[in-house]
């Protein structure tokens, strides 16, 4: 039997960020991952920390990914003071492309409802195609307009899992690779979680395992409803710098190479590829940058996004087992600094955070009544 102080189920950059978060503050962590072939959303993201558009119909969410996306330059110091990793970050602003009237008219209905949830507080500009092109040289002339907001970002999402990896390392936190937990429960004043023949002990632990949250939950009599949705990504040849700004669609590296992505496909679990759909992800790239019709493809993946029931994050301080925790969430760049600098203190109990009861699973189980009740 193996103790330590807290236990994480999962090392994805949901888990390495809570892990690093609650090194800092002293705490002895110890992560359990799957391994590699387990579904791997943090290997297969697009890098962007974004807030434009997100939380449209809830917003606290808003205000949480805001305060993200400004705690970022603290979190990315962290990392590159203790390992030398440069994570490339870059908040420069970032641009939603729209491609038809009716897309800019729905973006627009958002930032606007948005901008009214925080009390006129959310910068964004409405940019009609002219507008568009002189900020953007080379934007296709089909591209009806665009929504700039300068809160927005990117990141080498690689470098970063590399830089927490090697910071939780550092720090003094276990990484426990190729173990799958099969078994959580309550024991004393703590948890047992079985992997195989291995076990451990631990006063605290957290449950960040991506879709495997659902089965996990379960077994400490937690509903947590996550599903997959597939996101396809495919990546160019090196090119010269052209586009200095993250756009939903379209992503220029650090190292010069372009991310053409933004799919969503409810296909279970299947994290594969489909030319269908790489079709007409390219097509869509080329329609927003022209010059790109040309350039050579040399990868392509897909990965499953871990999308609660109503798209937003889960986190929850189980009530009926006090010391287990559920982190779920689809943004896990994006929200990588709350996770470290905010998520990990409550999780350690170094302060009650009320901004985080929003986020509950009581969320789902009101909305059930609501709807029986109707």
């Amino acid at each position: 039997m193996q103790k330590t102080d807290v236990i994480i189920v999962g090392g994805g950059l949901v888990g390495l960020s809570i892990a690093y978060g609650l090194a800092m503050l002293g705490r002895q962590v110890s992560v359990l991952d799957e391994g590699d072939d387990a579904f791997r959303a943090a290997r297969g993201n697009f890098g962007l920390l974004w807030v434009q558009g997100k939380g449209y119909g809830m917003s606290p969410y808003v205000q949480w990914t805001r305060e993200s996306v400004a705690l970022w330059p603290r979190f990315a110091a962290s990392l590159q003071a203790d390992t030398g990793i440069d994570i490339h970050l870059r908040q420069p602003g970032g641009y939603q492309l729209c491609l038809s009237e009716d897309e800019m008219a729905e973006e627009s209905r958002r930032l606007f409802w948005l901008r009214e949830a925080m009390d006129g507080d959310y910068p964004f500009e409405l940019l009609d195609s002219a507008q568009l092109r002189d900020r953007l040289p080379g934007v296709g002339p089909t591209v009806v307009g665009g929504c700039y907001s300068p809160m927005d970002g990117h990141v080498n999402p690689l470098k970063l899992l590399q830089a927490l990896y090697a910071a939780c390392q550092i720090r003094g936190v276990k990484i426990i690779n190729g173990h799958r937990v099969s078994a959580v429960g309550q024991r004393g004043s703590g948890f047992e979680l079985s992997a195989g023949e291995h076990c451990w002990h631990a006063e605290r632990v957290v449950l960040a395992a991506g879709l495997g949250n659902r089965a996990l939950g379960a077994a400490l009599g937690l509903d947590v409803p996550v599903k997959p949705n597939r996101g396809q990504i495919l990546v160019t040849e090196r090119l010269k710098p052209f586009l200095h700004y993250p756009t939903t669609y379209v992503r220029q590296t650090d190292e010069g190479t372009v991310q053409l992505g933004d799919s969503h496909e409810s296909v279970g679990l299947d994290d594969g590829t489909g030319s269908e759909v790489m079709a007409t992800i390219a097509r869509r790239a080329v329609q927003c940058f022209p010059q790109l019709a040309n350039v050579r493809l040399v990868r392509a993946w897909g990965a499953l996004r871990v999308m609660s029931d109503d798209g937003f994050p889960v986190y929850e301080a189980a009530p009926s087992c006090p010391g287990a925790f559920v982190v779920s969430c689809h943004s896990g760049v994006t929200l990588a600094a709350m996770h470290a600098l905010r998520l990990a203190p409550w999780i350690g109990g170094e302060f009650d955070d009320p901004a985080v009861a929003a986020f509950s699973l009581q969320r789902f189980s009101l909305k059930h009544e609501v709807r029986h009740a109707g």
